[in-house]
C-alpha cells in the first residue's frame, strides 16, 4: 500500500464565495497593468445597463420625444434618400444605444417593450422571457457575474408608462438586419402608418 504524500493530507481549497470564480489576470504580454481584468470592462457595462433600467421611465419619456423628432424628419430622410442616410445614422445609434444599453445592433430594437434592457445582451439571446437557469440570486446562469437580462426587463417596465408592453410575444431575430438602424426602420414604418391612415381619412399627406 502507498503510504499517501504531505500534499494528499492538506485541506482542500476553501470554494469562492458567490457564483463564479475569480476572473484571472487577462495576459497582455511581458507587462500586464494592475488595473487589468477580463471582468473589468464587463462590469462597467453592467453598471450602466443598471442605470438605463432603473431610469427606464425616464428613458422612455426621452424615446418618445426622440421618435416624434424623427418622425418629423421623415420628409428630410426622403430627400436624402433613407439608404444614403443608413449610415451615418447607423453610426450615431450605434454609439448612443452602445453607451446606454450595451447595445449589438440587432437592427430591431425592442428595448421601449423589454424595460430598457437589452434581450441581445443575454448569451442565449432570448426574445421572450428568461429561461430555466435563472440562478437564486437573479443571475445569468451562463455568465454568473451578470444579472439576468430579463429578470432587469421586469423590473424596469414597471416603471415605464407602457410596461406592459414586456408582455408581447416578439418575432425571432432577423439576422439580415444586423448592424443597421432601427431609428430609421421605426421611423420609415411609422410614417407608412401615418400616411396611410390619412389617405383613408382622405386628409392630404
Amino acid at each position: 500500500m502507498t503510504k499517501p504524500s504531505p500534499s494528499d493530507l492538506a485541506p482542500a481549497p476553501k470554494p469562492d464565495k458567490g457564483n463564479a470564480q475569480a476572473g484571472r489576470k487577462a495576459a497582455t504580454g511581458a507587462y500586464t497593468p494592475a488595473s487589468v481584468s477580463p471582468n473589468r470592462r464587463g462590469q462597467r457595462r453592467f453598471a450602466i445597463r443598471l442605470w438605463s433600467v432603473r431610469h427606464s421611465r425616464l428613458l422612455e419619456w426621452v424615446y418618445h420625444r426622440f421618435a416624434s423628432v424623427f418622425l418629423a424628419l421623415h420628409p428630410l430622410w426622403r430627400v436624402i434618400g433613407y439608404a444614403r442616410a443608413e449610415a451615418p445614422v447607423t453610426l450615431v445609434e450605434r454609439g448612443v444605444k452602445g453607451v446606454l444599453f450595451d447595445c449589438r445592433m440587432c437592427g430591431q430594437c425592442i428595448l421601449s417593450s423589454t424595460g430598457m434592457s437589452c434581450p441581445m445582451n443575454c448569451p442565449k439571446q432570448l426574445r421572450n422571457g428568461p429561461c430555466g437557469g435563472v440562478r437564486a440570486n437573479g443571475h445569468c446562469e451562463v455568465e454568473p457575474d451578470m444579472p439576468c437580462v430579463w429578470v432587469k426587463a421586469w423590473e424596469g417596465s414597471q416603471q415605464m408608462e407602457k410596461g406592459d408592453a414586456i408582455l408581447a410575444v416578439q418575432p425571432p431575430v432577423n439576422q439580415s438586419l444586423r448592424e443597421t438602424s432601427s431609428w430609421l426602420r421605426v421611423t420609415a414604418a411609422a410614417a407608412q402608418a401615418r400616411d396611410g391612415e390619412a389617405a383613408r381619412a382622405g386628409r392630404p399627406t
